[in-house]
């Protein structure tokens, strides 16, 4: 099975469990008047929606070189990524919003032993979710993955704050609701910040690997004199690299262009990701 099948397929359990969740808490929260879980609620509902944009990102990212996408649709999975940024900052506002209208028209939510039951199990798969999604998005260098599982932990945080809510409730301090609520929509904004931030480092063609690194390969290859000039980018698993070596001034055509292959050989084998070497030869004085 092909990297982007497994993906799909782990982004399809991950978006019933995420949904499940959702559902628990939304409908929960909307009986007992609880804003913080609904606010958490609707933060695992955009857990599931962010699964769905991964899904239609993989299925693009999947597809082979043409003629109008030479390098490949890999940045598509990237790209998808956007849009659940998107999602979390649309979800923080809606929170802050129905925050901010509680200050004005309070609430006393219904807290039993069951609100903290349905808390107490969703934080326990969204855990177990987000250590799995994390590292299988390593496993397959999937930004997808990675950034999701963010957003998973994002909604541990939220979720552990709406127990303390719950309790605070209890005793005898209802407002805490709103506050808590309010925390919640900055944690998912921040979430979103994050998800944004290495997302457009790919797409903006931030570099993808320290220079040290390139010229730690390519040094040890003989023939070389130096090597300057060194650009990276790309994902993880979609680095291309270009640089400039200067070689001997009489070198033959045929040893330099050997040589150039060698030198993409090495970058290759040694350093996991990089799928492009574009390598400009320069004669030295």
């Amino acid at each position: 099975m092909n990297k982007f099948k497994q993906i799909r397929r782990i982004l399809v359990v991950i978006l019933v469990l995420n949904w499940l969740v959702a559902f628990s808490k939304i409908v929960y929260g909307v009986i007992t008047q609880c804003a913080s879980m609904i606010a958490d609620g609707v933060h695992s509902f955009g857990d599931g929606a962010s699964n769905v944009i991964g899904l239609v990102g993989i299925w693009a990212a999947a597809r082979p070189r043409d003629e109008s996408h030479p390098y490949g649709h890999k940045k598509f999975e990237t790209f998808a990524t956007l849009g659940i940024a998107v999602i979390l900052f649309i979800a923080a506002l809606n929170i802050l919003k129905d925050a901010f209208a509680r200050i004005f028209h309070p609430v006393t939510p219904d807290v039993t032993t069951f609100s903290f039951m349905i808390m107490a199990v969703t934080v326990i798969i969204n855990f177990f979710v987000m250590r799995y999604e994390y590292k299988k998005g390593q496993q397959f260098s999937s930004d997808i993955l990675v950034c999701d599982s963010m957003h998973t932990r994002s909604d541990i945080f939220a979720s552990l704050g709406v127990i303390g809510t719950l309790v605070a409730i209890k005793i005898g301090f209802p407002f805490l609701d709103t506050i808590v609520a309010s925390l919640i929509a900055i944690l998912i904004a921040k979430a979103g910040l994050e998800i944004l931030k290495k997302s457009s480092d790919v797409l903006c063609d931030a570099s993808a690997l320290s220079d040290t690194v390139i010229e730690g390969v390519v040094n040890k290859v003989p023939g070389i004199r130096s090597i300057h000039n060194i650009r990276t980018r790309g994902r993880k698993d979609d680095i291309h690299v270009d640089l400039h070596v200067i070689i001997k001034a009489k070198m033959h055509v045929e040893d330099a262009h050997r040589l150039s292959h060698k030198i993409e050989s090495e970058l290759k084998g040694q350093i996991p990701g990089i799928t492009n070497v574009n390598i400009h030869m320069e004669p030295g004085k």
